[in-house]
């Protein structure tokens, strides 16, 4: 193994925290990997790595080195890029959230790879929130609010949103007319992974933020069970336009107190500031930049 592919095993190592993954990921032995480390230690007379039963960390030496590397290596591999004028290629993991890339981006794939032939996209669908770098994701699609973090967000679209309920939930419990007459109803709840809460309903109301606590009956952590439960009539919700689409057109589902919407949502593509783009990475966000433009002016055609 040459020295930049040691380093590219090393980096690997320093991601997945695990001398298992990375030898996976790389699809060497691990006996390979574990050689490999040892000898790049011994040449660089510095402890790199800290092992224990459980995880693998970088030293403050190995920290310094893994940045040195993501450096070189994004270097090497733009500079071999330009002069064999060659197209991007490589394994490209993706996390999304999946009902957003089913309706915005998997339609388009075909085309994406008929112009990219040499990228293996593998997509991995959750809505908890990633660790990048440790998980080996090169980059995350997210919906909603985001916290704070590291990532370097690049938001791709704008989502409106909508209260709705079904016709039979309605008739038995009222349509309401105002925010305040909310009293008596029930939403199905969205419960997040992190901290069990429930998220409110939210309305902006001339410009400021009207959050209502309901109670429900059902609550969820996924979004189809929550569309299941929103087209059973078991209580209100707040969803994006898109998802309820069809539905709003049949009468399945009805649009209420439409003068308070709830505030419109952020779609984002984040990557780790502490890494060069690789090509594979830049060609694949700037496309999926471009289909959730395409998608979202002909959903509002």
């Amino acid at each position: 193994m040459d020295r930049f592919d040691a380093m590219r095993l090393f980096v690997r190592v320093v991601e997945r925290r695990s001398f298992t993954q990375a030898a996976h990921d790389m699809d060497v032995p691990r006996s390979t990997c574990t050689k490999v480390i040892h000898d790049l230690e011994e040449r660089l007379g510095a402890r790199l790595l800290q092992r224990t039963t459980r995880v693998v960390r970088p030293t403050l030496d190995g920290e310094a080195y893994y940045r040195r590397c993501l450096g070189i290596l994004d270097d090497v591999e733009d500079a071999d890029g330009v002069f064999r004028n060659a197209m991007p290629k490589g394994l490209l993991r993706v996390e999304v959230q999946g009902t957003i890339a089913r309706h915005f981006l998997m339609p388009a794939l075909p085309g994406f790879f008929e112009r990219y032939p040499d990228i293996e996209l593998s997509i991995s669908e959750s809505e908890r929130w990633v660790d990048l770098v440790q998980e080996g994701v090169d980059c995350a699609l997210r919906y909603g609010q985001l916290r704070d973090s590291d990532l370097v967000a690049r938001q791709v679209g704008v989502l409106e949103r909508l209260t709705v309920a079904t016709p039979e939930y309605l008739a038995r419990f009222g349509t309401p007319l105002r925010i305040d007459d909310l009293d008596g109803h029930r939403v199905v709840g969205l419960r997040s992974i992190s901290s069990g809460h429930i998220t409110p309903m939210e309305f902006d109301q001339q410009g400021e933020a009207r959050i209502v606590s309901l109670p429900c009956i059902l609550s969820v952590t996924g979004t189809e069970s929550y569309l299941a439960g929103i087209r059973l009539g078991l209580g209100m919700a707040q969803v994006p336009r898109f998802h309820i689409e069809g539905e709003l057109r049949s009468g399945a589902l009805m649009q209420i107190l439409a003068d308070t919407p709830p505030p419109s949502a952020p779609v984002s593509l984040l990557y780790s500031r502490t890494r060069q783009l690789s090509p594979r990475v830049r060609v694949f966000l700037d496309w999926a930049a471009r289909e959730f433009a395409l998608r979202l002016a002909a959903d509002a055609d």
